[in-house]
């Protein structure tokens, strides 16, 4: 009896988690590809076949809504630089370039409409973002530094520490709304420019070799 009790608030959290994210999967194609401004709460309840209320059980609003759709984001994110790390301990040129290939496609699902939203309309959510973005920057990118340097294929006159900190700081710089806005680029294409001038100051001719 008591089994069967505590069976039925499982499923429920269960269905009510399968729900949640069939919601953000579908904010996630619409607002990376299109901006969050263009689809409404009301377009997104009709196109899941749900009810207005149904979705605002979920997500009280777009902004929350917004902040789970970026929260699954990184999550997909970190599971795969995890997988690259597990696959390549040991092997820096192997482990750059997965983790450099990995970035780039990940990055190429935002698009500039998503860009502007955030500008326009979230700036505060964009905190996020830098946030989880360091932390995924300073965990992976600051192991491969260390094994490169162990390698001989990161200079070694300079701490790896130092060397994160001089990307991160690029990385904000460049890499947010407004800059790339600006300057007429794509989130993808101003990491990639950012990381292709830290990373030929960083590897040494050995690296570049391989």
């Amino acid at each position: 009896m008591s089994t069967k009790r505590t069976e039925k608030p499982k499923k429920k959290a269960r269905s009510a988690d399968a729900d949640s994210q069939r919601i953000v999967e579908a904010a996630r194609a619409h607002f990376f590809s299109h901006g969050f401004r263009s689809v409404t709460m009301d377009d997104l309840a009709e196109e899941l076949a749900i009810s207005k209320k149904t979705l605002y059980a979920h997500f009280p609003s777009k902004i929350a809504l917004l902040e789970a759709v970026l929260a699954d984001k990184f999550a997909g994110v970190e599971a795969k630089l995890e997988e690259i790390k597990r696959a390549y301990p040991h092997d820096f040129p192997a482990a750059l370039h997965e983790l450099l290939a990995s970035t780039q496609r990940e990055l190429d699902e935002i698009k500039p409409p998503f860009v502007r939203d955030m500008r326009q309309k979230a700036p505060q959510v964009f905190k996020i973002v830098e946030r989880r973005r360091a932390e995924l920057i300073q965990h992976f990118f600051g192991k491969l530094f260390a094994e490169g340097q162990r390698t001989g294929m990161v200079r070694r006159d300079l701490p790896a520490e130092l060397m994160i900190e001089i990307l991160l700081a690029a990385v904000q710089a460049i890499v947010n709304p407004a800059k790339v806005e600006e300057l007429g680029l794509t989130p993808k294409t101003g990491f990639a420019s950012v990381l292709k001038v830290v990373l030929e100051g960083v590897i040494t001719r050995k690296g570049r070799k391989t």
